[in-house]
């Protein structure tokens, strides 16, 4: 039904609107998210303008780690919990109730099944950013009478770095582990930076603007020995790569419905039962979710969610092939008519759907103005109306200016080869008209070593 609705929707879009893309849209991502243009949009023979913008189609769409279409299948089965089986999973008196309680504990069971966990250790939340409000906020206020440091690293997203500031004004002691080139923490580091009051550690499992994978077991194996609550947001883990929480010894789990193919505004917090992990609520009221989160269970989302996480499950492998050809196609391609291309963060420690470029001699906001025709960004979605340098480049010692330069491709389920092949063309045509433009490039190219040159100011 919704994939009907959503193919007849597309055809209509696609004949409104003069794509450069055609004819290879209808499998594309940007097919999979086709929707009724948004009232500020306008269209016209000659494309389309938004906010000011004129491109001459919907963009193709390269910004999966912000967030990722919704699969029509996830949509079908949410469908139904709008339209006729609408009740309150709280209501315990009639059926609508009934049944909305149990496509809830379903949902629940599916996302556990994806982490390795018990059903009851799931908490349904509004998204990876209440998660980790909770995990970091609520950890640390239960155990404050004996636990008053927090160990995460310089990394982390906003969101995790936001709430240790938060807890540093109430008086807590924060630990900000430094990260190597290739965006690793020391894990000796780690060790060394364990006091007896510590009462979290807190690292992500895949970083959401370089996508690099921590070592997750040897940072469990760290934390058991010295009996410490193990946080991590897997927002940008979940669905991509294998999890296991007993093979991690993770005490806490922050994972986010739209980062894969679900719906947005769910998310949900695994917490441990055994040995068990306490948290001071962020939320009061009915008590739902055991207390720990209190307000109605949106019946739909969360149905949502579990089918997303089942999906995954079934086709994490084959996604995982796919989207790794798909990467080495994009760098190979830009790699192979461009100089001076540098992959931020490790290749061997990658998840290969996100990939940081820095692109020497071009300044960066130029660049991602000039790629009006690609969805891509500069960093995390949460931080990247800044124009600063990214704080996570910058925490690799990536200088600042190729820090400027840096673009994040993010490849997905829905993205096709002929995508890739256009954002290939699309990125090369632009770096190349702008470096035209660099004397810094034309230096360069005569055998100036610019690092050398003693600039003066006037």
């Amino acid at each position: 039904m919704a994939s009907k609705l959503i193919a007849s929707n597309l055809r209509q879009t696609l004949k409104r609107t003069a794509s450069v893309f055609s004819p290879v849209r209808s499998n594309s991502t940007s097919a999979a998210a086709a929707v009724t243009s948004p009232a500020e949009t306008f269209e016209d023979p000659n494309g389309i303008t938004i906010k000011g913008v004129r491109i001459a189609g919907r963009p193709l769409y390269l910004d999966m780690q912000a967030t990722s279409p919704v699969d029509p299948r996830v949509l079908d089965a949410m469908l139904p919990f709008y339209v006729t089986q609408y009740g309150n999973p709280h209501s315990r008196t009639h059926m609508y109730g009934w049944e909305a309680d149990q496509a809830a504990e379903t949902a629940r069971a599916q996302v556990a099944d994806l982490i390795g966990a018990s059903p009851k250790e799931i908490v349904f939340t509004s998204g990876a950013t209440e998660c980790n409000n909770i995990s970091v906020k609520g950890v640390m206020h239960f155990y404050k009478e004996k636990k008053r440091h927090v160990i995460t690293t310089q990394t982390e997203h906003k969101c995790v770095l936001d709430s240790c500031r938060h807890l540093q004004q109430e008086g807590f002691e924060i630990t900000y582990l430094p990260v190597g080139s290739d965006g690793l923490v020391d894990l000796e580091k780690l060790r060394s930076s364990i006091r007896p009051d510590t009462g979290l550690v807190s690292i992500m499992v895949v970083n959401n603007e370089i996508g690099v994978i921590q070592p997750m077991e040897e940072i469990g194996k760290i934390c058991k020995e010295f009996n410490i609550p193990f946080h991590t947001d897997a927002a940008q883990a979940l669905g991509k790569i294998p999890i296991n929480v007993d093979k991690w010894n993770v005490s806490l789990m922050s994972l986010s419905g739209h980062k894969v193919y679900g719906p947005k505004g769910v998310g949900a917090l695994y917490l441990r039962r055994r040995p068990r992990i306490r948290v001071e609520p962020q939320m009061n009221g009915g008590g739902q979710e055991r207390g720990i989160r209190s307000g109605t269970v949106p019946t739909p989302l969360v149905v949502g969610m579990g089918a997303a996480c089942e999906l995954a499950k079934k086709e994490m492998e084959y996604d995982e092939k796919r989207i790794t050809a798909l990467q080495d196609r994009l760098l190979n391609g830009i790699r192979a008519k461009l100089e001076g291309v540098v992959v931020n963060g490790s290749m061997e420690r990658r998840y290969a759907g996100n990939l940081n470029l820095s692109f020497a001699y071009v300044e960066g906001e130029s660049l991602l103005m000039g790629l009006k025709e690609v969805a891509v960004s500069s960093g995390s979605a949460c931080t990247s109306a800044s124009l600063e340098p990214s704080y996570v480049l910058r925490a690799l010692g990536v200088d600042e200016d190729m820090a400027h330069t840096s673009i994040r491709f993010g490849i997905g389920r829905f993205t096709t080869e002929a995508e890739v092949d256009h954002a290939i063309e699309l990125t090369v045509n632009q770096v190349e008209k702008l470096r035209e433009m660099s004397p810094l490039y034309e230096m360069v190219k005569e055998g100036i070593n610019i690092k050398e040159i003693q600039w003066t100011q006037h």
